[in-house]
């Protein structure tokens, strides 16, 4: 069964699932809870980003939403400069990217450390986050685009379809939009983690002294790595600037950068379904205590955060996977006896 899951027909599996739910969730759902789930969409892919530099690459990453960030605004500037979103959703990918590949280079070449590594890129993440809010007044302009400081650019165009500057996505498109996003990014990086370079990628991962050792130059395949998950990350970043037709400083913000790296923890790292789940989870929760004024939502998050730390250290995905091989097994060798009895 993991065999399964793990191969060709676990991806046939998890499209045909992908492509119902796109298909059925809209038809079942009033249209507010389908805006929430929307953004649900678009923060998994988020979560994907670093599921693959943390789970599979062993890069512990926190400033993630650096390039989430860098993504959204890149989008908005492009696209209220140009009208037509066809360059500025490709520029939301290829800028994080290169960003990221910048940054990597000088971290993952001077051989930082992992503890390092995590500090330097949370330290990024905020320095953007004070200087995108100092960037109020007429004199920050770039173009037509207005970056506004802690106000942030409002009214940011959505996207449309290739060519036709006029003909926006309805909220029922961006769900479809986000969906069959995040549905490719999945697919993408199951087939990409399947290939000689993911597998060179968990080699690293596992052990990096013997995969040098090798021949493989692990700088090169993590800094590789590191610079797909940052185009991912600015890809939900223009999905996000599309949801909210809004983008602030505050996804640079420190809270941004710790959910990111909850929803891999409660999901399970080492998985690509894990950060999804978790995203999916942990944002319903918090969307859940948001609407009451009982309980404080922070110290509710933060008790779950530990329980799961404490009590799935694996994650959900990762113990649940376990449970459904263990009964596998327990029924494979069960099966054997029950049919040796019955001949005897």
């Amino acid at each position: 069964m993991t065999a399964a899951c793990n191969g060709t027909g676990g991806i046939v599996a998890a499209v045909i699932i992908g492509l119902a739910l796109l298909v059925v969730v809209p038809l079942v759902v009033d249209p507010i809870f389908l805006i929430e789930l929307t953004s649900y969409v678009i923060l998994a892919i988020l979560a994907l980003s670093l599921g693959l530099i943390w789970g599979y690459g062993g890069i512990l990453c926190f400033g993630q939403s650096a390039f989430f960030g860098i993504g959204a605004y890149a989008y908005a500037i492009a696209v209220i400069n140009m009208g037509d979103s066809t360059i500025p959703l490709i520029l939301s990918i290829v800028v994080p990217a290169l960003f990221a590949a910048l940054l990597g280079y000088f971290l993952f070449y001077a051989r930082i450390t992992d503890v390092y590594f995590g500090v330097i890129t949370l330290t990024v993440t905020l320095i953007l986050y004070k200087l995108m809010g100092t960037t109020s007044g007429s004199a920050y302009t770039i173009g037509n685009a207005a970056i506004g400081g802690y106000n942030g650019i409002p009214a940011i165009p959505p996207l449309n379809l290739p060519g036709s500057p006029t003909t926006f996505l309805s909220l029922d498109g961006l769900f479809y939009a986000a969906g069959l996003t995040l549905l490719a990014v999945y697919v993408g990086l199951r087939l990409m983690l399947k290939s000689r370079f993911g597998q060179v990628v968990v080699a690293i991962r596992e052990n990096e002294r013997r995969a040098e050792l090798l021949g493989y130059d692990a700088r090169f395949y993590k800094l590789a790595a590191f610079t797909i998950g940052g185009g991912i990350a600015g890809l939900a970043g223009c999905l996000f600037a599309n949801w909210g037709m809004f983008i602030s400083p505050d996804v640079f913000g420190l809270a941004q950068s710790a959910q990111v790296i909850i929803w891999v923890i409660v999901g399970g790292t080492g998985t690509l379904l894990g950060p999804i789940v978790g995203c999916f989870l942990v944002q319903w929760i918090a969307t859940q205590l948001g609407t009451q004024q009982v309980l404080n939502a922070n110290l509710v998050l933060g008790t779950i955060l530990i329980g799961f730390v404490l009590l799935v250290p694996k994650g959900i995905t990762p113990t649940v996977l376990d449970l459904i091989e263990r009964t596998c097994q327990r029924r494979s060798y069960a099966k054997p006896l029950v049919e040796k009895r019955s001949v005897s």
